[in-house]
């Protein structure tokens, strides 16, 4: 199964931003990642869809997607606005949505893909109802809120089980996204527990190595 990378921006040098989103295309990332947080959901306050209009024409440059992780209370609010901005694909919370099918359709309706994603401490049984909907899954590896935490290893196991579920709902077309404390050192384990989209945030941005060698180094450990 094909594995992509997902640099997340949250981890980035936000005065090189533009920048910084291109040499991870030049790397062959094939999706960036946009993490909105609201300072109420989570306890951090992240960017708008401004951002994601000012990276639409250089994502588009290098023929990736541009996905939005709304880690936001009402994400139903401002939806349309991402999708305005130009967002591929938004993902919402499960625990945020009180009216999750309504919410997915909504996205669904403005021509972006919708995702839904959970928390570390929510049961995969919370999606059941609403897989057959969807265009991903994305199982949060850390606590969101900030960049650069530590995997919490349960996570191999909720993505196995994940990976099952679609199977038996012939549902494998849905990708599983997982983001959170991924590195080179874990990205092959939790491939194989079934993941096809890893988000990478300090992993990739940081002042170790460029991104295009950080890249390379989740490529190798990819096989």
């Amino acid at each position: 199964m094909d594995v992509k990378i997902a640099p997340s921006i949250l981890s980035s040098d936000f005065t090189r931003l533009g920048d910084q989103v291109r040499e991870a295309l030049d790397a062959g990332a094939k999706y960036i990642h946009v993490d909105v947080m609201d300072g109420h959901f989570v306890p951090n306050l992240t960017v708008g869809p401004l951002i994601v209009s000012a990276l639409r024409p250089i994502v588009d440059q290098g023929g990736a997607t541009l996905a939005t992780h709304l880690m936001i209370e009402k994400p139903e609010r401002l939806i349309p606005a991402f999708a305005e901005a130009g967002a591929d694909q938004i993902t919402v919370h499960v625990e945020t949505c009180p009216h999750l099918h309504r919410t997915v359709q909504q996205i669904r309706d403005l021509g972006v893909k919708p995702g839904v994603t959970l928390n570390p401490a929510t049961p995969l049984s919370t999606l059941e109802e609403i897989l057959p909907f969807v265009d991903l899954v994305l199982i949060m590896s850390v606590n969101p809120g900030f960049g650069g935490q530590s995997y919490i290893p349960t996570s191999t196991s909720k993505i196995a089980r994940l990976r099952k579920m679609l199977e038996v709902r012939g549902l494998s077309d849905v990708d599983i996204e997982v983001d959170g404390g991924i590195k080179p050192d874990n990205a092959a384990e939790i491939a194989a527990a079934g993941a096809t989209i890893l988000v990478a945030g300090s992993a990739i941005f940081n002042e170790r190595a460029s991104v295009a060698k950080n890249i390379e180094k989740f490529r190798e450990a990819l096989g």
